[in-house]
């Protein structure tokens, strides 16, 4: 009776494995994914974690301090800070990836055109990204949004245009270097149209610096979105936003009613402190230059 032996190699480690492998190989960066998974949470079911209604008001209530029916107190209306704050997270999480989703798609696809096309085109939207990127991306934001006015639709545009500038330099220099490699000649040897092979094999290697840049301007956006709500140029109310919590209390209630200022402060430190770190993790794991 004859046994077969498996001659296919070593044994693929399991997926347990290769978790607990990047656990401990970028703990900060799963420390980062930890925070935002937590937030991108409590934004999808926030109806059910808020404890009370985010618009209700009640006037016996206002400016209550942090309590068992108010976990982190009440504003000047009598609304709950805490189910303020949760829904909160849908806002600005909404701005954060809708920004970041457009202005990277839109960045990437001008970037690989300029990249792959070159010549009088990639000279005159050069010159363009560099009158923008002149501006930053608060006083350019700010700018858009005194246009088109306070809104989430109008918010998301005006935080996306600002970003397009950054990822399409860096997607540019990638093609520039990728459109020479071995296998781009082989393909137009092949008779392969160059639409195509900008399509199916330039710009998928440039996913990997795509995913970490858009990963490190979400903390950006995010900030962003705060300062406008926080000049009252974000998401106009009823509507909770963590910059405008801010804006409502900070001047008048610092003092009387820190709790105000704290809560929503300490959401927003967290929130970009947990997008830096995903950001850096996925650049060490992405670039080979950052392997040991």
């Amino acid at each position: 009776m004859s046994t077969t032996v498996s001659t296919d190699g070593p044994i693929t480690p399991s997926a347990m494995s290769d978790l607990w492998y990047m656990i401990r190989r970028y703990p900060l960066g799963v420390a980062g994914a930890i925070i935002m998974s937590l937030f991108v949470l409590a934004a999808i079911f926030a109806d059910y974690l808020a404890p009370l209604d985010p618009f209700s008001t009640n006037a016996r209530a206002s400016l209550a301090r942090p309590n068992d029916v108010y976990l982190m107190g009440a504003d000047m209306m009598g609304r709950d800070v805490f189910s303020r704050l949760i829904h909160g997270a849908r806002i600005s999480l909404a701005v954060a990836l809708g920004a970041t989703l457009i202005g990277s798609g839109v960045g990437a696809a001008v970037g690989l055109a300029c990249g792959y096309i070159g010549g009088w085109f990639d000279l005159i939207v050069q010159r363009v990204t560099e009158v923008m990127q002149a501006l930053p991306l608060l006083v350019m934001a700010l700018v858009i949004t005194a246009s088109l006015g306070p809104s989430l639709r109008n918010t998301i545009i005006a935080i996306a245009i600002p970003l397009i500038p950054t990822v399409a330099r860096v997607i540019r220099s990638n093609v520039l270097s990728l459109r020479e490699m071995p296998y781009v000649e082989a393909a137009k040897a092949t008779g392969m149209s160059e639409f195509r092979i900008a399509v199916i094999h330039v710009m998928p290697n440039t996913l990997a610096p795509l995913i970490v840049l858009a990963t490190a301007q979400l903390g950006s956006t995010i900030l962003t979105e705060a300062s406008l709500s926080f000049l009252g140029l974000g998401v106009p109310e009823p509507y909770p936003s963590w910059g405008r919590m801010l804006s409502e209390s900070a001047a008048e209630y610092v003092r009387t009613a820190p709790w105000l200022v704290i809560f929503p402060g300490l959401v927003i430190s967290l929130v970009v402190f947990g997008s830096n770190l995903l950001g850096d993790a996925l650049r060490d794991a992405l670039d080979p230059r950052q392997r040991g």
